[in-house]
């Protein structure tokens, strides 16, 4: 299975809508800032692989979630998490039980932030080969040099 595979169709649909032209002329300052910070943010490899684990798995307890995103401290999911919530990409449900139960899941949101960076993968996907044969010939100068 690719990794492209595990995003619905409704997903990939949505990333096109997406790729429209924007009139950079009239760009609110906020929006730039705003994709600033999300740009940022996904960046983050953890962002995006509890993004993914969120849109594979649906909503996970902490210690679960932690497990399935492979080398994260319980720090950098505290923090990366505590983020996500504040920009109302997961929703964090505390259950009244000894031990207390917390558990996540992706809101409409963050499934759409998903949505939106799906396209990186298409892209990857199509022009894997591409990059791989320029890597290689980069390579190749480099030592010759």
């Amino acid at each position: 299975m690719t990794r492209i595979s595990r995003f619905t169709e409704a997903q990939v649909k949505a990333t096109q809508a997406y790729s429209v032209d924007i009139p950079t002329d009239h760009l609110d300052s906020r929006i730039e800032t705003l994709v600033n910070e999300l740009i940022g943010r996904v960046a983050d490899k953890w962002t995006m692989l509890i993004l993914e684990v969120l849109n594979d798995h649906g909503e996970l307890r902490f210690t679960r979630l932690g497990e399935l995103v492979a080398g994260i401290s319980q720090k950098m999911l505290t923090q990366t998490l505590r983020q996500m919530e504040r920009d109302g990409l997961v929703k964090r449900t505390i259950h009244p039980v000894i031990p207390p139960k917390v558990e996540y899941k992706l809101t409409p949101l963050g499934s759409s932030l998903g949505a939106a960076f799906c396209g990186v993968w298409i892209w990857a996907e199509h022009n894997l080969e591409e990059v791989e044969q320029s890597r290689l010939e980069f390579d190749a100068r480099a030592k010759s040099t």
